[in-house]
């Protein structure tokens, strides 16, 4: 095995898979601290509808997002199936309500491809790529940068 073949694999990341209406994603699982189940949130007055309110968690006040509202995928509901991810951005703690979490991939870099203009719900400047293992494909979403991106950055001023 050459040493260059050795190094690339090395670079393998490993992604939560999770879906929101037909679509799967993917994102960094470095950035997840953990998942719950969804529960009653605290709501905020003149926050966007995508910010379903706010939690405490463990004496931090948590901002929940609600994806599917975020990115206009129908009336969400709210079951047992229904995951928070619980995200650690840059030691800021977020939630992000999507409808079901599935497993942990690893991918290789040649695994992701560059994802095309059309057809995701989610704003080509989120995200990382296509994933492909076998049939499955996952939208890869930089959740940095879109937990980063205006709106929500509005939230951080709304739950403080």
């Amino acid at each position: 095995m050459s040493h260059a073949a050795t190094a690339s694999s090395n670079a393998s990341l490993e992604f939560l898979a999770f879906t929101l209406g037909r679509e799967e994603y993917g994102i960094d699982i470095q950035k997840v601290q953990e998942l719950r189940g969804y529960e009653a949130v605290t709501r905020i007055a003149n926050a966007p509808d995508f910010l379903k309110g706010v939690i405490n968690l463990r004496g931090t006040i948590v901002p929940i997002i609600d994806m599917r509202i975020k990115f206009s995928l129908g009336e969400p509901t709210y079951d047992q199936f229904t995951v928070v991810i619980i995200l650690n951005i840059a030691g800021r703690i977020m939630g992000m309500v999507v409808d079901s979490v599935s497993d942990v991939l690893t991918l290789t870099p040649d695994q992701v491809k560059p994802a095309p203009e059309m057809g995701s719900a989610v704003s080509a400047d989120y995200l990382i790529g296509l994933g492909t293992i076998e049939e499955r494909m996952l939208i890869l979403v930089d959740i940095d940068q879109l937990m980063h991106s205006n709106e929500i950055g509005l939230i951080e001023k709304l739950a403080a």
